[in-house]
């Protein structure tokens, strides 16, 4: 019988720079994996870390991360060659089938573009799944964007809008926080929609206020609510609210279920 909190070496295949904080380490995995999916990274005497699933490959799942702590520091001395060990993964992921054939909208803030850059790749490259797709992607600064090579990619097939907070003198693309996109947004038939909102969680706040403003049916709204998930299994206990664990009931809710978690 396999033992779920036991870890098991991945190589690490590739690894992608995309600022001076985050890479991409593309690891050896084989099995079945979801966008929106998180595993536990870790490395003995360090510890362990949750991180989003931010591609699949064959035989390989993508981790983008952040150099904030102890374990993630550790993490980026390791590379091409090395071993991670790696448990999950855990969650339920996001459902294409809750896209398919909606005018799709998917907003993200900074890496909350990680976790659902699977589903924007998807349709991406099967614009035919959806009645239409729309990114609109929210970083810092110039230097703060993510996955600068998919974009290029992802303008030519869906409608992007990749904005930024703050930018030098000069700056030519969208400025201004993701929200100042969304009145601006039409479709065909509002209960024909679904929106993904990933990102900070003041930043979901304000993005679904905003959603929710077009009349957008509140089931027609996913959320990504990633908080203290320490052992992916929901014995710890530490991503409880109230009733819900965000490992095994999430990370990905559905608004009609997400607004009534309040931390």
């Amino acid at each position: 019988m396999k033992n779920d909190y036991i870890p098991q070496l991945s190589a690490i295949k590739e690894v992608i720079r995309h600022t001076d904080l985050e890479y991409t380490f593309r690891m050896e995995y084989r099995g079945e994996v979801k966008p929106g999916q998180f595993f536990e990274l870790s490395l003995p005497k360090y510890g362990e870390a949750p991180i989003s699933v931010s591609g699949i490959g064959e035989d390989t799942v993508d981790f983008t991360i952040r150099r904030v702590g102890k374990v993630t520091n550790e993490i980026f001395e390791n590379y091409v060659g090395d071993r991670l060990l790696i448990r999950g993964p855990y969650g339920n992921g996001f459902s294409l089938e809750n896209y398919r054939g909606k005018e799709l909208v998917i907003i993200a803030g900074g890496t909350g573009l990680s976790p659902v850059r699977g589903v924007v790749e998807h349709f991406a490259r099967h614009p035919e799944e959806a009645a239409s797709t729309t990114l609109i992607a929210g970083f810092k600064s110039p230097k703060d964007v993510l996955f600068k090579e998919d974009f290029e990619f992802w303008k030519k097939q869906i409608s992007v809008i990749q904005t930024v907070d703050a930018a030098p003198k000069g700056y030519e693309g969208p400025v201004g926080m993701v929200t100042k996109y969304i009145p601006d947004l039409k479709f065909d038939q509002i209960e024909n929609t679904s929106f993904i909102c990933v990102g900070p969680p003041v930043m979901i706040r304000f993005t679904v206020m905003e959603i929710l403003k077009l009349r957008v049916p509140e089931e027609n709204i996913w959320v990504s609510h990633e908080r203290k998930m320490c052992c992916g299994l929901g014995k710890c206990g530490h991503c409880k609210i109230g009733s819900t664990y965000i490992c095994l009931d999430g990370p990905v809710f559905n608004y009609t279920d997400a607004k009534d978690l309040i931390d």
